[in-house]
């Protein structure tokens, strides 16, 4: 069975599964653009992945709160709900 992991984690892993999905798919779609499909693209692609990650974790968790603050700042926050009238 699979231990849970703390609730006060949730932004790190959050930030860790998001940087490891994002950087797999944007280093697929980068090493086949730039060096086509062959034998070697499986490989090449694992090795720019395993290059990238690293740099891509640290980076989504000191820029995501960033963004939830910038974001914050562009959204109007949902209108208020008028309440039914009690009897």
């Amino acid at each position: 069975m699979l231990r849970k992991i703390n609730a006060r984690y949730t932004n790190v892993v959050y930030g860790f599964l998001l940087s490891g999905i994002m950087t797999l798919i944007v280093s697929a779609v980068s090493t086949v653009r730039n060096l086509g499909w062959d034998d070697a693209t499986v490989g090449k692609w694992l090795a720019a992945y395993a290059t990238a990650w690293p740099v891509t974790f640290p980076t989504v968790l000191v820029v995501a709160p960033i963004v939830r603050r910038l974001v914050l700042h562009l959204i109007a926050p949902p209108a208020a709900q008028p309440q039914p009238a009690s009897r």
